[in-house]
């Protein structure tokens, strides 16, 4: 699946599940959700993204190599990316992503899909 395929199925499928809930629940109040989605998501990128930072910084002090706490960093930079672009299931990802639990749920089961892209280079 190409990256442009994905950019442009979600954009229709945000603008779909956009167009609905305006319908459902006026135009207002649908803006000051995903208003109040991305000011509460830059807050939890912000405070999760120094969490992660603690945790590399810990492990680089005791001599190893930080890479779950990295992978957690990322995740998080595409969780508050995801908050920052408009539309309800880019924002149900990206607070999913500001979940340790469920980014390390993430974490391991993209390992594998990252350990064998990394091999074909």
């Amino acid at each position: 699946m190409s990256l442009p395929f994905v950019f442009v199925t979600v954009s229709v499928v945000e603008l779909m599940v956009l167009a609905a809930v305006e319908d459902r629940i006026g135009l207002g109040p649908t803006l000051v959700i995903i208003l109040l989605t991305g000011i509460a998501g830059a807050s939890l990128v912000r405070s999760q993204g120094f969490h992660v930072l603690a945790g590399v910084r810990n492990q680089i002090n005791q001599g190893m190599f930080p890479g779950r706490e990295l992978a957690h960093g990322a995740l998080v930079l595409i969780g508050g990316a995801l908050l920052l672009t408009p539309g309800f299931l880019t924002d149900t990802v990206g607070l999913a992503l500001m979940v340790p639990a469920f980014r390390e749920v993430v974490r391991r089961r993209g390992a594998p899909f990252v350990r064998r892209r990394a091999s074909l280079r």
